[in-house]
């Protein structure tokens, strides 16, 4: 557990573990989620990362050596975040885990939750997503006995932004709404899912490789307001992280607390 009764970084540092390459990273993490996923009964939900970072974790989890071990028929994907561009568009957080997953395991197309990009305006997209979570949901209300998601997947910005919830966002105030419209500091508009329906899960799992994020990975063990420290979790939560990214690289002790 991530308890509320600790400083940010003191949540955020609970489990950490050190691994020497992205490689050996993503093999934890596909261990992992097949773990959470098949130790689970039920429906289940996972809302997935997008950037670079995951990708070779999701070409684990479609390999025979882990897809088997997947439910599939009772797991639904969702997205954490989206770039506001059509399905298909390379950038698309959608197109990236459709051409490593989708594509290569038996999930059912009723599964399937992308963030809608086409025929809306970004707004109309968020609360269109909002409309879908609540209706999958069941409530319009998040409960710490009844998780919006199983398993939340995440990454962190050079910038210490996680989705696409950036410094100075309006988005990072947001305690009501689910989703929300953002605006990239780089490029398009994005939409993401906030805080409340981030932190509304069973199981969360921080992926953190290269040596860019190492400044950003430093700003949330010491505590500062990046957009990261601000997530809190509300059921078990883990950061894998490579020793490129880590402070003092293969030095780094993870903090005991």
């Amino acid at each position: 557990m991530c308890p509320h009764n600790k400083s940010p970084a003191a949540r955020m540092t609970a489990d950490i573990t050190v691994h020497s390459d992205a490689d050996t990273l993503a093999r934890t993490a596909a261990e992992l989620v097949t773990d959470y996923l098949f130790s689970e009964a039920g429906r289940l939900a996972v809302a997935l990362s997008g950037g670079s970072t995951p990708k070779r974790l999701y070409e684990l989890l479609a390999s025979p050596e882990y897809a088997e071990r997947i439910p599939w028929p009772r797991v639904h994907w969702f997205w954490g975040d989206e770039r506001f561009v059509p399905p298909d568009d390379p950038r698309s957080n959608f197109h990236m885990f459709k051409t490593t997953v989708l594509s290569h395991v038996p999930v059912p197309t009723t599964n399937i939750h992308p963030i809608p990009t086409v025929g809306l305006t970004p707004k109309e997209a968020a609360n269109a997503y909002a409309t879908e979570l609540r209706k999958f949901h069941g409530d319009s209300v998040l409960r710490d006995d009844a998780p919006l998601f199983d398993v939340v997947l995440l990454g962190l910005g050079d910038d210490g932004h996680t989705a696409s919830l950036f410094p100075g966002a309006t988005a990072l105030e947001e305690r009501s709404t689910w989703v929300a419209a953002v605006r990239s500091p780089q490029s398009e508009p994005r939409i993401t899912l906030t805080y409340p329906a981030l932190e509304s899960c069973r199981h969360c799992l921080f992926l953190v490789a290269g040596p860019a994020k190492k400044g950003a990975l430093t700003a949330v063990l010491r505590g500062e307001d990046v957009p990261a420290t601000r997530l809190e979790p509300r059921g078990q939560c883990a950061w894998l992280v490579d020793q490129s990214a880590a402070p003092n690289g293969p030095k780094f002790i993870p903090p005991q607390l």
